[in-house]
């Protein structure tokens, strides 16, 4: 497996499977962990940073879990190449950041991505599509484990695992969920939701992460502290927070759907026609239209529409999967070109 065979794949977690999918598009967990015989990243020594590589792909040859597993130095990959993997949610923005001893591994299905010395030595993520909060902390839990078997992480008795940012530390767990919710938007109730959840230690990004907006309303939600708490807790946690905002968003849909059908459509039927006509769509403009065709989709108002195949376009219109569709670099006007063309295609059939 290459770079080059992600981007013409969909994600497990695009699928669009599993429980509540039509309003949650992933459930994630990432584990922050470091060895205990290195400093954290930002101070190790380049023998060090290597060294973690090393001792962490060793370990991965006799774990299970990454059998068929793609591993890369983050220095071999182009600029391209970096940002496929953000367009996937794969790697952070900062791992493509003075990119020299660094390196990730990533599982066939891309369930599983493990970032090495990013801001900790390890970075574990697992992503799984639809509102799956506990099975993806259990398979976490046991690529952890399985890991330990063979490393050393670095803990206090009095703290847990020890991390580089404190609010990481403890369990050095990080659940989030991706959630669209347009109906939300459309009825101006998500501002006082993110608000609400603020205050309940949650926190709420856009698509592709901290500093992102949302566009095509999809929010990612998540914990912001761990210490002082056991992984069951922050995973329940969010899970209740993430249950009452499904319980809201369908709320939202129903009394949209029942009260105001009429505009409902229209603005279904002018997303659609655009996205089928336009010569020239900026990502941003796609994600918000793709959004309104997702929702016609999923309350039954469009017929014939895959929602993982939805999903996937969500990711393929980004520009680095354009480029590498075209097999070049392409200007902004180009790749709003290329765009267009693209989705043009996948809704005139």
């Amino acid at each position: 497996m290459t770079i080059g065979d992600l981007w013409g794949q969909t994600g497990e977690w695009l699928k669009g499977t599993g429980p509540n999918s039509d309003i949650v598009m992933s459930s994630r967990i990432r584990l922050a962990r470091n060895l205990a015989k290195y400093p954290f990243p930002h101070w190790a020594t380049s023998e060090q940073l290597e060294a973690v590589i090393s001792d962490f792909e060793q370990a991965c040859k006799k774990a299970d879990y990454f059998k068929g597993a793609l591993f890369v130095r983050m220095g071999e990959l182009d600029n391209l190449e970096k940002q496929i993997l953000i367009e996937r949610h794969l790697i952070s923005r900062e791992h493509t950041v003075k990119s020299e001893h660094k390196a990730v591994l990533i599982s066939e299905r891309e369930i599983i991505s493990i970032m090495v010395n990013e801001e900790d030595h390890l970075r574990i993520q697992v992503l799984q599509s639809g509102f799956n909060l506990h099975d993806t902390w259990k398979l976490a839990d046991r690529i952890d484990e399985e890991l330990e078997q063979n490393l050393e992480f670095a803990t206090a008795s009095d703290l847990g695992y020890l991390t580089c940012c404190p609010t990481n530390a403890g369990t050095g767990l990080r659940a989030s969920c991706m959630v669209h919710l347009p109906a939300l938007v459309m009825t101006k109730q998500v501002g006082r939701i993110i608000q609400a959840i603020g205050k309940l230690g949650m926190t709420a990004r856009g698509l592709f992460g901290e500093g992102t907006e949302a566009y095509g309303n999809f929010f990612q939600i998540s914990n912001q502290v761990t210490l002082g708490r056991s992984e069951e807790e922050v995973v329940d946690s969010l899970g209740k927070i993430i249950l009452q905002i499904i319980e809201q968003e369908n709320a939202a849909r129903n009394s949209i759907f029942a009260n105001q059908r009429l505009l409902l459509e229209d603005r279904i039927s002018r997303s659609l026609a655009e996205l089928k006509s336009a010569r020239l769509i900026s990502s941003e403009e796609a994600l918000n239209l793709l959004s309104v065709i997702r929702l016609g989709s999923d309350l039954g108002m469009i017929k014939g529409l895959d929602r993982n195949i939805l999903n996937d376009l969500f990711i393929q219109i980004q520009p680095a999967h354009l480029q590498m569709k075209q097999g070049k670099a392409l200007s902004a006007e180009e790749r709003d070109a290329a765009r267009a063309e693209f989705i043009s295609k996948k809704f005139n059939i």
